[in-house]
């Protein structure tokens, strides 16, 4: 080789030592930027110069001919990126869950600093009191005074769960905004990195970080899977369905009218819903059957992935209707696929069936007493139904039927928290239920029933327990239930976010910067780039000294 050709190779070492110093740099500098994954330079040796090729040897003769710069490469695992966005799902769907249930618990125990438990504990209280004296017009004013304490508080309750369905339902249209939005910005990355690496010298690699970062603010909502193909594009499945494509990106949309009866907001696929042509030629969703994002009728399990994603978490977590007793009377499949994975719809289910069943079970009591006004000779004009509770409308909720996209047009009747109200008549005249026969006695026969009433055991808090409760225990069996599920949702939440952490730091020792390994890297670099300097040097001098030489 000739001393010219040497000059290129010490050049080649130069401007290759050169780029691995600003590879390294360019890590130091990003040492505590979010997401940023060290890059790494890949060397590679030129062409080779062959001089003599022979068949009784193992090796030719060859030259070197210097050094090549063949890329700068990221440095990540597929396996540990997957685990990581998966986990984070997972993790953001039990920490839903349980704050629901916090939540849950602060509205069943504290009620503007009184326990709902004291207004129940009250209103027995003034039962037994009126057992004790049925004609005094004190306990009589007590009894309906306890009762209206026990069916405002109980209506404060419910209203609290009610409200918070709402809090949970205002967070899912930003929830699939933001889906929405990083999709968008994933496709336009698709386009930037493919544009950059076509001609195979550069590498998006910060444009690569951007998207990486992306995909996983995307794992937190719900499951994906997803794929590069050769030319650098990533196409997305979000639960299954395809989300990001090599140019277009399918959106959720919202839906609050066609199935929901309370104007709950249930996302659902553009692409796949139904629609119609207006008469101006925009487009309406007439049906969006077959376009649901999520089946959350799917049991919760950790094997079948279905415990995964905060858009999941929030969405079962709030329900599709404010729940009543009316959910507990179904057949026990319906109840569970449709209302005990709802932890706020349980609940309210649950607690409206207690209050159903003490109002119930006291009008009936006194429907039924011979002490009552409109039994009596002296009231004419008073309904027959005269009793403690009275409905303030006709019906609670409206039946929706799913599998014909359209409400099926029945109502759902009796006394729930929200359609009760104590009787008018008792509340201005407490004594007008005198609980007196018409021989003069006192009506202690109704007394004693209502007292049993409270203290027989035979309500059960959903369809798949068979502990029976009296009304003085149901309660705590209640918020005794909620705190079990609490600790069992705060127990996984706890083991899934050190499960995170685990594959969050096993990945950071691969992606993450390390300064001292940096500093090590900039030395050695430096130290080839001084060696590539002083071999250029010694060529230079090589060169000069034949020069003068022949020309003397």
């Amino acid at each position: 080789m000739s001393l010219m050709a040497n000059l290129y190779v010490g050049t080649s070492g130069l401007a290759t030592s050169q780029n691995a110093l600003n590879t390294t740099a360019h890590n130091m500098a990003n040492l505590d930027t979010e997401g940023y994954t060290r890059q790494q330079v890949s060397q590679g040796t030129r062409a080779y110069q062959t001089l003599e090729q022979r068949s009784d040897v193992i090796a030719w003769k060859q030259i070197g001919t210097g050094v090549n710069y063949n890329n700068c490469k990221q440095v990540r695992s597929d396996f540990l990126d997957s685990s990581f966005r998966q986990e984070t799902g997972r993790y953001a769907f039990y920490d839903i869950s349980l704050k629901g249930l916090e939540e849950i618990e602060d509205q069943l125990q504290e009620m503007n600093g009184a326990e709902f438990a004291d207004s129940l504990n009250n209103l027995w209280v003034s039962v037994q009191e009126m057992a004790k004296d049925p004609c005094s017009a004190v306990t009589q004013s007590a009894f309906v005074t306890r009762a209206n304490e026990f069916l405002t508080r109980a209506k404060s309750v419910y209203e609290g769960l009610v409200s918070y369905q709402k809090n949970l339902d205002s967070t899912v249209k930003d929830m699939c905004d933001n889906i929405n939005k990083y999709g968008d910005r994933i496709r336009q990355l698709n386009e930037d990195i493919v544009e950059i690496e076509a001609g195979k010298e550069e590498k998006a690699n910060d444009l690569r970080d951007e998207r990486n970062r992306l995909i996983d603010k995307l794992g937190e909502y719900g499951k994906l899977e997803y794929q590069e193909d050769i030319f650098g594009n990533v196409s997305i499945l979000f639960e299954g369905a395809p989300f990001v494509t090599t140019d277009h990106v399918n959106h959720l949309e919202i839906d609050t009218k066609l199935e929901s009866t309370v104007g709950f907001a249930t996302p659902y696929w553009d692409y796949a819903a139904k629609t119609e042509t207006n008469y101006d030629g925009s487009k309406r969703v007439v049906s969006i059957s077959g376009a649901h994002v999520l089946d959350l009728t799917q049991n919760i399990a950790t094997s079948t992935n279905t415990d995964i994603g905060k858009l999941r978490g929030v969405l079962l977590a709030r329900g599709d209707h404010n729940g009543t007793y009316h959910d507990i009377t179904e057949d026990i499949d319906f109840y569970n696929s449709n209302i005990s994975q709802s932890v706020i719809m349980n609940v309210q289910a649950e607690f409206d069936q207690m209050v159903h069943n003490i109002m119930t079970e006291i009008n009936t009591i006194m429907e039924n007493a011979e002490s009552n006004p409109a039994f009596l000779d002296n009231t004419v004009g008073i309904p027959s139904d005269f009793t403690l509770f009275t409905c303030a409308n006709k019906g609670d909720r409206i039946i929706y039927d799913i599998s014909q996209d359209k409400p099926a047009g029945s109502i759902l009747t009796g006394f729930t928290i929200m359609n009760t109200q104590i009787n008018p008549r008792l509340v201005q005249e407490p004594t007008l239920f005198t609980y007196r026969t018409k021989d003069g006695n006192e009506d202690n026969v109704t007394t004693t029933l209502l007292k049993e009433a409270f203290v027989k055991e035979q309500y059960c808090l959903n369809p798949n327990l068979t502990t029976r409760n009296s009304f003085i225990n149901y309660y705590n069996s209640l918020v005794s239930q909620v705190a079990n599920s609490g600790d069992v949702y705060r127990s996984i939440q706890e083991s899934q976010e050190q499960t995170v952490s685990s594959v969050e730091a096993a990945r950071e020792q691969i992606v993450g910067v390390s300064s001292d390994e940096e500093l090590e890297f900039m030395i050695m670099f430096q130290n080839a780039y001084n060696a590539s300097s002083r071999y250029i040097n010694v060529v230079s001098e090589m060169l000069e000294h034949l020069v003068t030489t022949l020309g003397a």
